[in-house]
C-alpha cells in the first residue's frame, strides 16, 4: 500500500494515510484511459449542426442556361453543389453521438488516472475541508497552502455548498463528488485534492 502524507487546511502535515494498491497503485491502462475520455467528449456533443442538402435548398426549378453553345459547363440546376448559393453535398443532419463504454473499462480507466496521480505525486489528501460560509479567498488561501497547481479538481464525500460555492469563481478549480468525478476531469486537472472522508468512499465503492 502506498503511503501517502495527509495536510491539513493550513498546509501542515496532519498524519499519513494508507492507499489500497487496488486503486491507487496499479499499472496505469493508456488504452482504456483513451477510450473513456474520447467517449465522455463525444456525449458531450450537442449533435445539431445542420446544412441544407440540393433538395433543400431555395430554386433550381429551371435549367440555368442552355447546354452548348456559351462555353461554360453543362448545368441542370442552380441548387447543385458546385454553384453559388447550392445545396451542400453530404450535408450534416442533427444526430447523436453518443454511445457507450463497458462499465469494466470505464473502471479500469478510472484506477488508472487515479494511480497515475499518485506515482507522479499529483494528489493531495486532506484531513478535512470545511468552511463556515461561501469565501472564495478562504478557498484560494487552502490552495496555496497546500501548493495545488492552478488547475485542480476538489473531491468530497458529501455535498458541502459551502466548499462548492467557495471555489466556483477561481479559474481552472472545480469540485465534484466521489460519485460524480470521472476520468476525463481528473486527467484534464494537474492537483487531485481529495479529502480523507473521499478516499475512503472511493475505496469502499470501487474495491
Amino acid at each position: 500500500m502506498a503511503k501517502v502524507t495527509m495536510l491539513n487546511m493550513a498546509g501542515a502535515e496532519a498524519g499519513t494515510i494508507e492507499l489500497k494498491d487496488e486503486i491507487f497503485g496499479i499499472e496505469p491502462n493508456a488504452n482504456a484511459v483513451h477510450a473513456v475520455v474520447v467517449n465522455y467528449l463525444a456525449n458531450q456533443r450537442q449533435g445539431t449542426q445542420s446544412a441544407k442538402t440540393r433538395g433543400e435548398v431555395r430554386g433550381g426549378g429551371r435549367k440555368p442556361f442552355r447546354q452548348k453553345g456559351t462555353g461554360r459547363h453543362r448545368q441542370g440546376s442552380t441548387t447543385d453543389p458546385s454553384q453559388v448559393g447550392g445545396g451542400i453535398a453530404f450535408a450534416p443532419k442533427p444526430r447523436s453521438y453518443r454511445y457507450s463504454v463497458p462499465k469494466k473499462v470505464k473502471r479500469l480507466a478510472l484506477k488508472s488516472v487515479l494511480s497515475a496521480k499518485v506515482a507522479d505525486k499529483e494528489i493531495i489528501v486532506l484531513d478535512e475541508l470545511k468552511f463556515d460560509a461561501p469565501k472564495t479567498k478562504e478557498m484560494i488561501k487552502v490552495l496555496e497552502n497546500v501548493k495545488a497547481a492552478k488547475k485542480a479538481l476538489i473531491i468530497t464525500a458529501e455535498k458541502d455548498e459551502n466548499v462548492i460555492r467557495s471555489a466556483a469563481n477561481i479559474p481552472g478549480v472545480k469540485t465534484a463528488l466521489v460519485g460524480t468525478m470521472n476520468v476525463y476531469e481528473i486527467v484534464n486537472h494537474t492537483s487531485f485534492i481529495v479529502t480523507k472522508e473521499a478516499i475512503e468512499k472511493i475505496e469502499e465503492v470501487y474495491l
